[in-house]
């Protein structure tokens, strides 16, 4: 049995082998956009994105309360001391508290009643005027007149009553001078407020407030340079986009 000998591949005729091809792949030089961003316009040069911190818009509405409760609390402060300090200086009337009820209902314990000089020759049966009783201390009395004596050195005197009392006082008051204080207006419940700040419990609570005020002012001026410096920086990083 005879053997074959493997032996190579002849070429027929001039043609050769095709060569195998070689794939080439070329590299897009587009960077691919980040994950989650494609798509997406990119902000503007110098844009303003809102990313700031929940906490920062809970300081600055914290900053406006205390801004709001501050200026209400000096408004208030301001306007009484003009009504109490200034006013009866600069217009010429007065103001005194209540301490009783004797003219109730129209006028109760801890209202205010603001008192104008009125010439004595002028007063008149139903009048309500301030005056300096002439028996005990002298204080000052607000009652409304009821009767008014013409003495014989031609002096005025008064008698007076409280609307919520029965009877008369028990008194002959001459007035001094060429006026008597008549009330104009009442104020209800200012004495009562003047007589509670000047008590020393709310005097020390007012120190402590004050206190604390200060501070919450201090933090609030902290957390505006905060904001500020991070307005800087959104507006730079915005730039350098």
């Amino acid at each position: 049995m005879s053997t074959v000998a493997p032996h190579a591949a002849t070429v027929v005729g001039r043609h050769r082998a095709a060569a195998p091809q070689r794939l080439v792949v070329q590299r897009s030089t587009r960077s691919s956009a980040p994950s989650g961003q494609a798509g997406q316009p990119e902000p503007a040069a110098g844009g303003r994105r809102d990313d700031r911190p929940r906490g920062a818009r809970v300081r600055r509405v914290l900053r406006g309360l205390v801004s709001l409760v501050t200026s209400l609390v000096l408004l208030v402060c301001a306007l009484a001391f003009c009504f109490l300090g200034v006013g009866p200086h600069l217009l010429g009337y007065r103001t005194s508290t209540m301490l009783t009820g004797s003219m109730e209902p129209g006028i109760a314990p801890g209202d205010v009643v603001v008192t104008t000089p009125e010439p004595v020759s002028e007063v008149a049966v139903g009048d309500v005027i301030s005056y300096h009783i002439p028996v005990e201390n002298h204080r000052v009395e607000t009652h409304r007149v009821v009767e008014v004596i013409t003495n014989d050195d031609g002096s005025t005197a008064i008698r007076t009553q409280g609307d919520n009392n029965e009877n008369a006082d028990p008194w002959v008051a001459t007035l001094e001078g060429d006026t008597v204080w008549e009330m104009q207006a009442v104020v209800p419940k200012l004495g009562s407020v003047i007589r509670v700040l000047r008590s020393p419990a709310v005097q020390d609570g007012v120190l402590w407030v004050a206190l604390g005020g200060a501070i919450l002012l201090g933090m609030s001026l902290i957390w505006s340079d905060d904001e500020d410096d991070e307005e800087l920086d959104d507006d730079a990083t915005g730039e350098q986009a």
